[in-house]
């Protein structure tokens, strides 16, 4: 849990800036509400899929079973935003 904390403290706040400060000073306020509703709806998605999973699929592994799912969604997430690295420095050199 503390890993998992400390990569949310080290990755949010550069990934927030980066996506707020990509918009245009005119669409600024609408990408922070769209910043508010992704991060919104990703928790209550994530609070429904532990309920889901410690009450319905796992009650007895429940919390391990939980944290090899995050960790799979965090694999996923780790591959698409190395991507979006990858796809911004090839733009950058062309």
């Amino acid at each position: 849990m503390a890993l998992c904390g400390a990569g949310f403290g080290i990755f949010q706040s550069p990934n927030n800036r980066t996506m707020l400060s990509s918009a245009s000073r005119e669409r600024s306020g609408g990408a922070s509400g769209m910043l508010g509703t992704a991060r919104l709806t990703g928790q209550t998605l994530g609070a429904a899929l532990v309920a889901f999973i410690i009450f319905g699929i796992a009650p007895q592994s429940g919390p391990v079973v939980v944290l090899y799912v995050a960790a799979g969604f965090s694999a996923v997430a780790a591959v698409v935003s190395t991507m979006r690295m990858r796809h911004h420095a090839t733009t950058r050199a062309a």
